[in-house]
């Protein structure tokens, strides 16, 4: 099961029979709305905060993931689901009415990725057989507990990324047709002592490379084994410095095969600063985006490397570093 120092190796590895993903309005006019299954006209999306409409959002990604799989919530076994909010209490209010046997993550942003590798790990050594697992943000609820409200018009430095407000779930499978989860690489975290929270991109960085380079070791393969390496939400600024690091260490990764979400979901003119970031950021890119070019043949082999800022506004307060981790995971045609 174990290969190499940090990588799982899955002796079975289970199939994504099914997706679940919905936006927000800002989502809808981004660079990929064809892949989302549904888009909300607005941020309050019919209740009375921006945290209820988070869990909304995670309640309706799960329950179109579960009808196009044609399944009940009955059959579902486990779900693994996290978010950046307090407690994590959209992923834990919308598990309380979903009503499946529940592991709440949190990872930030590389959350998605932690839940696919365990989702995973659940399927192939405890033979399940249907496992839900995904993340979500909101715009909104998050942008006033980690930096400042929108309606305070802050001004925000360039490095700065948009929180994609939306929700991704992918359910896994024993059996069935679809891409497989073969390995996953879990992550160190990686602390190179940055202190700006407007620039979680240069801090997630090392993280990100420190987790492909582990991976591609572990495995004992070269990058072009993949089609695409794709990256959480590193945007503009962390994408480069990445994109650099590897290539001073001599990993040849071309830059049309290195893609991130953050730099995918939305368009060049949105006016987005350095691009998207959030849990869901990874989460509606690759179970919308990615996950689709699989399953079309588009594409036969990916590694989701997603991500995360462990910080929170109690630590900025404090003066702290931001400590980061990146979990790697890939999804293959076999």
């Amino acid at each position: 099961m174990i290969t190499g120092k940090q990588t799982w190796l899955y002796d079975t590895p289970p199939t994504i029979i099914s997706t679940g993903v919905v936006g927000g309005p800002f989502e809808e006019q981004g660079n990929i709305p064809n892949d989302f299954d549904y888009f909300y006209t607005d941020q309050w999306m019919d209740e009375k905060s921006f945290e209820l409409a988070h869990q909304h959002m995670i309640e309706d990604a799960c329950h179109y993931a579960i009808d196009k799989a044609n399944l009940d919530l009955s059959d579902i076994q486990f779900f693994l689901h996290g978010d950046l909010i307090n407690q994590l209490t959209p992923s834990n209010f919308a598990a309380r009415g979903l009503a499946i046997p529940y592991l709440g993550l949190f990872n930030a942003c590389a959350t998605s990725m932690e839940g696919l590798a365990l989702s995973a790990l659940i399927m192939s050594q405890m033979q399940a057989e249907y496992v839900i697992t995904g993340a979500a943000s909101h715009n909104s609820a998050v942008e006033r507990q980690f930096r400042y409200p929108t309606e305070y018009g802050s001004q925000k430095p360039d490095s700065s990324q948009w929180t994609v407000t939306g929700a991704g779930v992918a359910i896994l499978a024993k059996n069935g047709t679809g891409p497989k989860v073969t390995s996953a690489t879990i992550g160190k975290v990686v602390d190179r002592q940055l202190k700006d929270p407007f620039n979680m991109g240069g801090a997630m960085a090392p993280a990100a490379y420190d987790t492909i380079t582990q991976h591609l070791k572990d495995r004992n393969i070269t990058a072009d084994y993949y089609d695409y390496i794709i990256t959480g939400d590193l945007a503009k600024y962390g994408r480069d410095i990445c994109l650099d690091l590897l290539t001073k260490d001599n990993y040849h990764i071309q830059e049309s095969q290195f893609i991130d979400c953050g730099l995918t979901v939305y368009k060049p003119d949105q006016p987005v600063f350095a691009g998207g970031s959030g849990p869901a950021c990874s989460a509606v890119v690759t179970y919308g985006h990615f996950v689709k070019k699989l399953m079309q043949g588009e594409c036969n082999k990916i590694l989701v490397v997603a991500t995360g800022a462990l910080l929170s506004p109690l630590t900025v307060q404090q003066k702290q570093t931001i400590p980061c981790i990146a979990h790697a995971v890939s999804i293959e045609n076999v």
